[in-house]
């Protein structure tokens, strides 16, 4: 057999395998597109994350320092898993700052390792943060008030989510004000 026959069937054979690719992804946009919905939707739709205050904790207050554990319990919606990569916030006792920090980290540059929080499908997940706070006495009410455990906690803040993937559906947030 002569070599312009073999590469004609070896051409043939390639042209046949893209026509097939090609007409089952046209029938994959249309079964979606007769469900209502554009394929960039079906992919990037995603609900925001539900953030609720599970409990905030003195764990150890003398004269100088008070230790308080704050969790948050965050729960996805989405039939799909979620990832936070990081939720920030504000703690306030008796209507005074106390605290700003972060749980979780916010990616920056070539990211080293995966330091977020993976959220399953309607199954909540407690983000826990440990405070120390320091007496300066400029506000004794305020330490009376964390000692005898009447302090009036709460927390404002926002959680940065998105899909199974730091790239895939873009970076959401949702703000929050939680009091217990």
């Amino acid at each position: 057999m002569h070599p312009k026959i073999f590469v004609g069937i070896a051409i043939g054979v390639f042209a046949v395998i893209i026509g097939v690719i090609t007409i089952s992804g046209e029938t994959i946009i249309n079964e979606i597109s007769q469900r209502g919905l554009s394929p960039q939707q079906d992919i990037q739709e995603i609900k925001p994350v539900k953030v609720e205050l599970e409990e905030i904790s003195l764990l150890d207050i003398d004269q100088r320092t008070a230790t308080i554990e704050l969790q948050i319990k965050a729960t996805n919606p989405n039939p799909r898993s979620i990832i936070v990569p990081f939720l920030k916030y504000q703690l306030y006792g008796d209507d005074t700052r106390l605290a700003i920090g972060e749980i979780g980290q916010r990616p920056e540059g070539m990211v080293a390792g995966s330091n977020y929080f993976t959220l399953l499908s309607n199954n909540p997940t407690i983000l826990k943060d440990k405070i120390t706070i320091q007496n300066t006495g400029s506000n004794p009410e305020l330490w009376t008030s964390l000692q005898k455990g009447e302090t009036k906690w709460r927390v404002t803040g926002e959680v940065f989510f998105n899909l199974s993937s730091m790239t895939s559906g873009g970076e959401n947030s949702v703000s929050f004000e939680l009091r217990p």
